[in-house]
This record gives C-alpha cells, sequence and structure tokens, in this order.
C-alpha cells in the first residue's frame, strides 16, 4: 500500500499524484484521462478505455466434444465479447462443439467461420438483461420447474416431466449470464456503475443465482425419476404435496426477502423463510415412514424425490441467509 497526502491547487482544487509503478504498468502519462467512480467513501480510478468490447483467442488444437464446449463458455463467463477460437483446421467434430456451447449462451452467435477459426460474439446488451433481471427470470423458471416436476410425478404425466428437463437449460444459460456478469464487477468499476447495482449487491444476487441454479437441477432430477415411476399410492401423494408446499413457502419467501427494497421488510422475510426451514424435517420424516412399506424399487426413487425437495428448501434457506446479509446495515 502506498500513501499520498492530498494537496490543494487554486485555493479551490484537491489534487493527489498517482503512484508512477502503477502509472507505468497502465500506461497513464501526461495527457492521459482517467475515469473516477464514487462507491460510497471510497473513489475508484481507472485508465480511460478506448472500447469496450473485449475480444479474447483462444488455440482449440487439442480440444474436441464437452471439454472444447466447456472452454467456449468459460471465456464467456470471463467477460470477453468476442472470442476467436484457432487451429491448424477447425474439425466438423469441434464444429458441433462450438455449436452447442454457443446455444448454451444467451445472445452469442457465430460471426466468422473459415478454415482454421471461428470467430463468436456476445450481442447482448447489458442494459436488456441486467443481473437483477436475470436473477428474476431464474426465479420464475425454477420455481415453476419445481411445481411442475412434482406434479408430472403425482399425475404420472411424462410430457410435463419431459418439459421441466428441458426448461433445466434456460435456468443453466441465465446462470451463465449471472456469472459473467458479476466477474465483470469484479474487473471494472464501470460495469457496476452501468448495472446501476453495487458490488456487493451483485455478489448477492450472484450468490444466490446459485442457489436456484441448484434448484432447477433438483427440479429436473425429480422429472428424471418421474419418468421411471409409475403411480404412487395416494397418500405419499398428498405428503409431497404437503412437502412442496412448505419447500415453496421457503423458496417464496428467501426470493422476497432478496429482492425487498426495505431493510426491515427483508429482514422479517429472511427469518420467516428460515423458520419454515425448520418444518420441513418433520413432512420428510413422516414421508419416510410412508415408504418403508413400499417396493424396495419404488421406495429409494420416492426417497431420493422427497431429498431434492429438502434440499431445495436449504437452498431457499441459502438465500434467505444472503437477504439478511444484504438487509444488514453496512460499516
Amino acid at each position: 500500500m502506498e500513501t499520498r497526502k492530498v494537496q490543494v491547487t487554486g485555493g479551490s482544487t484537491y489534487t493527489v499524484s498517482l503512484p508512477k509503478t502503477w502509472a507505468t504498468d497502465n500506461d497513464v502519462s501526461a495527457g492521459t484521462t482517467v475515469e473516477f467512480y464514487p462507491d460510497d467513501d471510497a473513489l475508484l480510478l481507472t485508465p480511460q478505455s478506448d472500447t469496450h468490447r473485449q475480444k479474447g483467442t483462444l488455440d482449440v488444437t487439442n480440444l474436441e466434444g464437452e471439454r472444447l464446449t466447456r472452454a467456449v463458455m468459460t471465456m464467456y463467463v470471463s467477460g470477453f465479447d468476442i472470442i476467436a477460437l484457432e487451429a491448424n483446421r477447425i474439425t466438423t467434430d469441434q464444429r458441433r462443439a462450438i455449436r452447442s456451447a454457443t446455444q448454451g449462451l444467451v445472445g452469442v452467435e457465430v460471426l466468422e467461420e473459415t478454415t482454421d477459426s471461428v470467430v463468436i460474439q456476445d450481442l447482448l446488451d447489458s442494459s436488456e438483461l441486467s443481473i437483477v433481471n436475470a436473477v428474476t427470470r431464474m426465479r420464475l423458471i425454477a420455481a415453476s420447474m419445481l411445481r411442475d416436476a412434482v406434479e408430472a410425478l403425482i399425475e404420472n404425466d411424462d410430457d410435463i416431466a419431459r418439459d421441466v428437463i428441458e426448461r433445466d437449460d434456460d435456468v443453466d444459460r441465465l446462470w451463465l449470464v449471472v456469472s459473467r456478469t458479476f466477474r465483470a464487477t469484479l474487473r471494472s468499476p464501470r460495469a457496476s456503475e452501468e448495472l446501476g447495482v453495487s458490488r456487493e449487491d451483485c455478489f448477492d444476487y450472484h450468490s444466490s443465482a446459485r442457489q436456484l441454479e441448484r434448484v432447477a437441477d433438483h427440479a429436473a432430477k425429480i422429472s428424471k425419476l418421474a419418468l421411471k415411476l409409475e403411480a404412487i399410492p395416494e397418500g405419499v401423494a398428498d405428503a409431497l404435496e404437503d412437502l412442496l408446499g412448505d419447500t415453496f413457502d421457503v423458496f417464496e419467501k428467501s426470493m422476497d426477502a432478496l429482492f425487498a427494497e426495505d431493510s426491515a421488510e427483508a429482514t422479517e422475510l429472511g427469518h420467516a423463510a428460515l423458520e419454515s426451514v425448520l418444518e420441513i424435517d418433520e413432512h420428510t420424516r413422516t414421508i419416510d415412514d410412508m415408504l418403508r412399506d413400499l417396493d424396495s424399487v419404488q421406495a429409494q426413487s420416492l426417497g431420493l424425490i422427497v431429498d431434492s425437495l429438502s434440499r431445495s428448501a436449504d437452498y431457499g434457506g441459502n438465500i434467505a441467509e444472503t437477504a439478511l446479509q444484504k438487509a444488514a446495515p453496512r460499516p
């Protein structure tokens, strides 16, 4: 850490010198324009960028299949707007993996293709899908997935179950958008200013989005199990609906707490959600007792479904804890 004394010039202008090492490393010299971003009692400074579009290049010669798909997604989350994928020759399988990756990302399209490269570009305007909007959409999709997954199980409706499984991809795409946006706010104060959301709040939304992504995963898991199960006993079905109701209560209270603008309201909802988590154990014990009388294969699958609903409630509790931290006074 270096310190500087503030000087007053011209009787009204406050000035402070920049550390030479930092200035040299960031190409700051006489005449360079820098940007200032007030952040409560802090003032962030960064060299002015000529462009907001970041381009990255990746050698994919030895990457194929899932590894190549993950590499593209990693470049996207890392914040590159234009991604050039290069090799001596891009194979058909590699092009297929790249297309699969772009389909799994929001607003990304192939810009250019040659024999030795594929260039993809993010066309999404951050104002069109902010981190708050993305988390809100994740909430709506994950909630509907959870409800529909249990309905598919109880009604023995394979079409609903398959639809839930497909919707998991939508949540995954939004999760990547949230991760990309959050990392952008860590790199540059400009990103936070453009979003109109503080970096602390971005962290809270990112943490909560991770929990929503897990809830969606469990909804998909329930649906996959529902496809394998036949009709379940009425008593078990009723108990599962009660468990879903309690889980959904935790989920809704925690998300309402996260988005509440009034800190007192957020605190009340957050505590209520955490207290509701405790009621889940009673329902799970009741269902576990019912499962002992069923066929072992059916009982095992239903036990996994009970576990998924219980875990979803726990994830809601994690969101509630984040909401409480977000609502707490800041030093």
